[in-house]
């Protein structure tokens, strides 16, 4: 998996907002499948098409075998492009970001929506691996930090949605390959398999491989 900035939003004790240095890893209901409403005392629930995210964790220098027990942050945007906790708009919310720890099997799974398109960027969600919760909840030393993007086709049936008003119109100004961040050799390791359907809700997979 190639390793990509985790961007300007990331809540994990590295950047800053008005308020203060943004860590949403210091809060100890972090730890959750549904990261849909916000935590520590915020109230809000992210709308949008609802989306299970499963990540499938491997050691890529050993043979593939599966990574148990690592910690896994993922965050990302609402439907209308904003960043809960840095964004106007979403500063007094803190959704849609949670942790969750590998099982025997290397998966973890998250609750969450589809995120809309912005400009500038191909629509995408964040992610840090850590070799445990521990090291999770400090936002110390990940070992692998990367992006994953969706499909356009999926893209194009969630945007016809409510809710996502704006998005149509960025990523008709967009391609993958000409996004800054997946346009190199690895984007095929980055894109995820999304199926079921835009109604009842939709289900991606992607395999991480950790070096």
């Amino acid at each position: 998996m190639p390793a990509a900035t985790e961007g300007p939003f990331p809540a994990d004790g590295s950047s800053r907002t008005r308020a203060g240095v943004a860590n949403v890893l210091a809060l100890a209901d972090v730890v959750r499948s549904d990261i849909r409403s916000s935590i520590g005392g915020l109230s809000g629930t992210a709308a949008g098409v609802p989306l299970t995210l499963t990540l499938t964790l491997v050691n890529s220098r050993a043979g593939c075998a599966a990574l148990a027990g690592h910690a896994v942050y993922l965050w990302h945007n609402d439907q209308a492009g904003l960043y809960s906790m840095y964004s106007s708009g979403a500063t007094e919310q803190n959704y849609l970001r949670g942790v969750q720890v590998s099982d025997t099997q290397g998966r973890v799974s998250f609750q969450t929506i589809f995120p809309g398109c912005y400009a500038g960027r191909w629509p995408h969600l964040h992610f840090e691996v850590f070799r445990s919760l521990a090291a999770a909840s400090r936002g110390a030393h990940s070992v692998l930090t990367s992006q994953l993007a969706l499909p356009v086709a999926t893209c194009q049936q969630v945007y016809a949605s409510p809710g996502y008003a704006s998005s149509p119109r960025w990523l008709a100004a967009l391609t993958l390959a000409g996004d800054f961040i997946f346009a190199d050799d690895g984007a095929a390791l980055q894109l995820a398999s999304v199926s079921a359907s835009v109604a009842g809700g939709l289900a991606a997979t992607l395999l991480v491989g950790v070096a």
